[in-house]
């Protein structure tokens, strides 16, 4: 159960990083409304998750959900540039995440 909510965690990770850039500064309130939710239930649930995961495995995991997914957002859904060094940068990230929870 706490890889699923390790799971969970990093995904609304990705959620509050693109209500944060929807958020634009803070000056539009509902995107900022968004981000502070899914900001708190990310680490809720990442804590939770370090009940029985180690820390730096857990940590790892999740910052990495997060980073390979809101790179994913942002090409796909902001338009952000996509270049083959910048897919295999995100390639290397889950890497580590599969060698990390292998590793576990």
């Amino acid at each position: 159960m706490s890889w699923v909510l390790l799971g969970l965690a990093g995904l609304l990770e990705v959620a509050w990083a693109f209500a944060m850039k929807q958020s634009h500064g803070f000056t539009r309130l509902l995107p900022t409304a968004v981000m502070l939710v899914t900001m708190v239930a990310s680490f809720g649930l990442l804590a939770v998750a370090m009940r029985s995961l180690p820390l730096g495995t857990a940590y790892m995991i999740w910052t990495g959900i997060g980073a390979v997914g809101t790179f994913t957002v942002g090409v796909w859904l902001l338009g952000e540039a996509v270049s083959p060094l910048r897919i295999f940068a995100a390639l290397l990230i889950v890497a580590g995440i599969v060698t990390m929870k292998l590793a576990s």
